[in-house]
């Protein structure tokens, strides 16, 4: 049996004739960049979010670059975030000018760990930006007190989490600005890259709405210096068709997650931690194997299972951030994470007998 790691064909097959003619229309109507798809979109995805406002925009990455550069952060500024996430998080932080201060995670969630912020804190610092990693929300509530104290700003990182709740509040909805990312491997994903910025500030939704159009005002005339930063047509189309099915691709994730819970209990394999508080939507369902990660995933591959290592060298261990003076120790707990964690098939479309059989192959290893 083969089984990959997600099987977006699968999901277009549900789909197809919706998606063909979404497409086949916004084709035909020759409007590709921003135009009434992606207003109906924005429209859609702010209500599904309980009323905010919120802008398509060119992917995840443009997303949070576009919430940097609204907030005016730069040089000699500091930005608090996790060492544990996709390298855009840190990375948008840098191409502003700005410098990344990693704070460790919590053992059983990855998310970032609050208590460790506000140490980190200092002059220079100018925002936080929390990862609502694999599908669960980090917690806000003390984030967002921490941030309320120093005059802090909360850009939430909610590429992996959309639909996901915290005390019943959706992810990207709590801090000054969410953002999403609508990569085609995310719960709600595109054809190719894509992204949103939610908000409920009204300054900062123009001038972002602004500045990801280059900072144009009216036509040929540029009030600050954006970027192009748009959401295509096509890929709104694609979109606008997939998000009324987002609930329930989510509750059929939760419900694989549980399968594995029960076939893991009561063995040596850690099973996520989803905290009370939270709903996750299981964008990943990651495992903690003690010792022999890495044969496993071999093992694995040789039955025809994928998996997935999210992430296998922390940011502040990156090559790139060198300059910045991370090393080994620093934040032991991410550091741990990325040599025992592995990530497992979640997708909607997944049988019980592919199910069985990952779990199957998984407990005669350990």
């Amino acid at each position: 049996m083969t089984i990959p790691m997600l099987d977006l064909k699968a999901q277009y097959q549900t789909i197809k004739a919706e998606i063909d003619s979404a497409v086949a229309k916004t084709i035909e109507s020759q409007i590709f960049i921003n135009g009434p798809v992606v207003e109906k979109l924005e429209e859609s995805i702010g209500k599904y979010l309980g009323g905010v406002k919120a802008l398509g925009v060119s992917s995840g990455t443009d997303a949070i670059l576009l919430a940097l550069m609204a907030m005016g952060i730069g040089e000699g500024d500091e930005v608090i975030t996790t060492p544990y996430t996709f390298f855009a998080t840190a990375g948008c932080i840098a191409r502003v000018g700005a410098r990344p201060v990693f704070v460790d995670v919590h053992t059983d969630t990855y998310n970032i760990n609050a208590d460790l912020i506000e140490k980190a804190i200092t002059p220079k610092t100018k925002a936080i930006i929390p990862v609502h990693l694999f599908g669960q929300t980090a917690a806000m509530d003390p984030i967002l007190a921490i941030a309320s104290k120093h005059g802090l700003r909360v850009i939430e990182d909610g590429a992996q989490a959309i639909g996901a709740t915290y005390k019943g509040r959706p992810a990207c909805t709590m801090g000054d600005v969410g953002t999403l990312s609508f990569f085609p491997s995310k719960n709600l994903g595109g054809f190719g890259d894509g992204g949103m910025v939610i908000t409920k500030d009204d300054t900062l939704y123009a001038k972002m709405k602004s500045m990801r159009n280059h900072g144009q005002g009216s036509q040929y005339h540029y009030d600050m210096v954006g970027g192009n930063f748009r959401l295509d047509a096509l890929q709104a189309a694609v979109l606008s068709v997939k998000l009324p099915y987002l609930e329930l691709w989510s509750a059929k994730r939760r419900r694989n997650a549980s399968f594995y819970n029960n076939r893991f209990a009561n063995s040596k394999v850690k099973t996520p931690v989803i905290r009370k508080e939270n709903l996750s939507i299981f964008n990943q369902y990651v495992i903690e194997v003690e010792d022999g990660r890495d044969a496993l995933v071999q093992k694995l591959k040789e039955k025809g299972i994928a998996t997935a290592v999210y992430y296998p060298l922390p940011l502040h261990l990156q090559k790139c951030f060198e300059s910045f003076g991370g090393k080994v120790g620093d934040c032991p707990v991410a550091e741990e994470a990325a040599k025992k964690t592995l990530a497992l098939p979640i997708y909607p479309e997944l049988t019980e007998e592919q199910l069985n059989y990952i779990a199957d192959a998984i407990l005669a290893d350990k």
